[in-house]
């Protein structure tokens, strides 16, 4: 494993925490809980490769935390083991039910945890690399339609948790069947590739992220992004992919290589408020919406861009019943 493991120790006995923290800090770099509920708020910030967890705990214990974390979109794959008292069957039972994969009684022997928890470090880290490489695009080397929807409905949630916008851009390269039909399937395998590298360049923020959706079509996901930004990264898209000047001599919109782009953004602050500035009554409106819900508006922005004529973006926000027309000109 080329990088420090990130191990989440969770037990309200300081004793415990100060032996089995020596003991992991070997492995990887530990991180305390001494309660489910700040344990919970850890993983989410910053999701661990392996969780070590005691059972009793007041107020959330470890089978309630356990639950919980395999709930979660970016944490269910996470190794759980179960630190015990108890030598008791059910419990071991009811742990494995919950998805734990494995168990180790208190008081702790040192030797014992330590080739446990590698032996699980290291399967975590192979069931990673298989995972990487069944979400990723061969061709282009972007994540690909499968990671696309679990990372859109990672963020959506996330988003709702934290009050937070989120906008989606779709992507779609203009008249690449004719391109194809013109120079050929290698040149337009060519061009897929220069094309998702300049979305690559094209998209500045490190959570921000492009995504092969199929065929000519990409998506970018945009947390903690409102519309304002969501226009700003979309117009640099097509204006990206534009300055690439790969020829499209059978192109109706230019002699380049051109993108239309759709943008849709939820943003509960300005959801809160009708068009007249007047309060919604409803502030629990958020939940009749889902992360299909912005799919399907970043969608139809799209192909008010493609019918407006294309090399363009358009942008709406998800509560509204038409998009806005507040696109661009064309690139050039």
């Amino acid at each position: 494993m080329p990088d420090r493991p990130n191990i989440l120790l969770v037990d309200d006995d300081p004793n415990v925490i100060a032996l089995l923290g020596r003991t992991l800090s070997e492995l990887g770099s530990v991180r305390f809980a001494t309660n489910g509920l700040e344990a919970l708020r850890l993983a989410r910030e910053f999701p661990p490769d392996l969780v070590l967890l005691d059972v009793e705990m007041p107020e959330m214990d470890g089978f309630e935390l356990c639950s919980a974390l395999k709930g979660e979109p970016n944490l269910g794959t996470v190794p759980v083991i179960f630190l015990t008292c108890h030598d008791a069957a059910q419990q071991e039972a009811t742990g494995l039910a919950l998805g734990a994969v494995d168990f180790i009684s208190k008081p702790p022997n040192p030797p014992l945890v330590t080739a446990r928890v590698r032996t699980h470090l290291r399967l975590k880290h192979v069931q990673d690399d298989l995972r990487q490489e069944a979400a990723t695009d061969p061709l282009t080397g972007l994540p690909n339609r499968r990671h696309f929807d679990e990372r859109l409905r990672h963020e959506w949630l996330r988003a709702l948790r934290a009050g937070s916008p989120i906008s989606l851009l779709m992507v779609d390269i203009d008249h690449f069947k004719e391109f194809n039909d013109h120079y050929g399937h290698q040149a337009g395998d060519r061009c897929l590739r220069q094309v998702a590298e300049g979305l690559r360049e094209a998209v500045k923020r490190s959570c921000d992220q492009v995504i092969r959706f199929g065929g000519e079509e990409f998506a970018i996901i945009l947390p903690d992004t409102d519309g304002s930004g969501a226009r700003k990264v979309a117009s640099n898209v097509v204006k990206a992919i534009r300055a690439l000047k790969l020829p499209h001599g059978t192109s109706e919109v230019d002699t380049f290589v051109t993108v239309s782009c759709g943008a849709a953004t939820w943003d509960e602050k300005s959801a809160q408020w009708d068009e007249s500035g007047s309060q919604r009554r409803d502030r629990n409106h958020r939940l009749s919406f889902s992360a299909s819900d912005l799919l399907s508006a970043s969608d139809q922005a799209l192909y008010r861009a493609k019918a407006l004529g294309r090399n363009r973006l358009q942008w709406r926000t998800l509560d509204e019943d038409s998009p806005v027309d507040q696109g661009s000109p064309p690139a050039t």
